[in-house]
């Protein structure tokens, strides 16, 4: 896809509010203990398994374009990181076909996906499906990497730069259109057990393309299998995602979004205890709310205003 030159002109125009600025508290916001049962009805929406996939691998599914479903596979132990609770990593991607083909990728002895299930979405609207991971480095650490078929083949169509470190993790927080470019950004949380930093990449003419980013974030918990630690939802009603998710201590929840091209943190919500469970979505009488667990055992619902 060719993209306007207002497009590309805007990427230049994205920029981070300075620190040292304010952040409102969300007052409005209400944020209720629910019991237990309530909570996991909610957060436990099951997971399909993997055909000779990761032990804790799920599969994505499409309902349009080129690729229905994909999924990791070839298990290894040949990182031994264990971010997410084990050593086993996956070696391998396989995609089903529109036309009910698989086709399976293997990354080199180098590298291994660091991730548990792979996110299919089309991310330039071009019709045709991508697939996004996170493939990580022996030697230097994790990046986001898109595929896509291409001529019958599984290709790599662009990376984001490894962290550079081994054993440095990232873990993707939100794929959509958060600056409102037409097409749909990722956004995703470098080292987020050590400084976080949320990173907004968007993928334009073939490549990733940094936009911008804010540091203190932290979306996942050390060998944890709890990936989801965030949420995305237009939260200020200005028509674009804004991203749910926490801070480094995840004793916080940070409202993040972009407003006339600047990302900038648009409200807070403290919690009693640092989360520990996906954040879930659910519609009630009161609109949107958002479900999730903390470490002391607790569950809550957070309603926007």
């Amino acid at each position: 896809m060719t993209y306007s030159r207002s497009v590309l002109t805007a990427l230049t125009l994205l920029w981070v509010l300075p620190a040292g600025h304010s952040v409102p508290n969300a007052h409005a916001w209400s944020l209720d203990q629910i019991p237990a049962g309530n909570a996991m009805a909610v957060l436990e929406t099951g997971s399909e398994s993997a055909p000779g996939g990761l032990p804790d691998g799920g599969v994505d599914r499409a309902e349009a374009g080129d690729i229905r479903a994909a999924w990791y596979v070839a298990p290894t132990d040949r990182y031994r990181h264990g971010i997410l609770g084990d050593a086993i990593e996956a070696s391998g991607l396989t995609i089903r076909t529109a036309d009910g083909a698989e086709i399976t990728m293997r990354l080199p002895e180098t590298e291994v996906f660091e991730d548990r299930t792979p996110r299919l979405i089309d991310l330039d609207r071009d019709g045709r499906m991508e697939v996004v991971t996170i493939r990580a480095s022996l030697q230097a650490g994790a990046s986001v990497t898109i595929y896509s078929l291409r001529g019958g083949v599984l290709r790599q169509l662009a990376s984001t730069p490894f962290i550079g470190i081994p054993n440095r993790w990232l873990n993707i927080a939100g794929i959509a259109d958060f600056a409102g470019l037409g097409t749909r950004q990722i956004a995703y949380v470098e080292t987020p057990h050590i400084g976080g930093t949320l990173v907004f990449y968007a993928y334009l003419d073939g490549e990733l393309r940094r936009l911008a980013s804010l540091r203190g974030f932290s979306n996942h918990a050390i060998g944890a299998r709890e990936m989801g630690l965030s949420a995305t939802a237009d939260l200020d009603g200005d028509g674009l995602p804004d991203l749910l998710l926490p801070t480094d201590s995840r004793r916080t929840l940070m409202v993040v979004g972009f407003q006339k091209r600047t990302l900038s943190e648009q409200a807070s919500i403290d919690l009693p205890a640092p989360l520990e469970t996906d954040i879930a979505t659910r519609d009630t009488p009161r609109g949107l709310s958002f479900v999730f667990g903390l470490a002391d055992g607790r569950f809550y619902q957070l309603t926007p205003p």
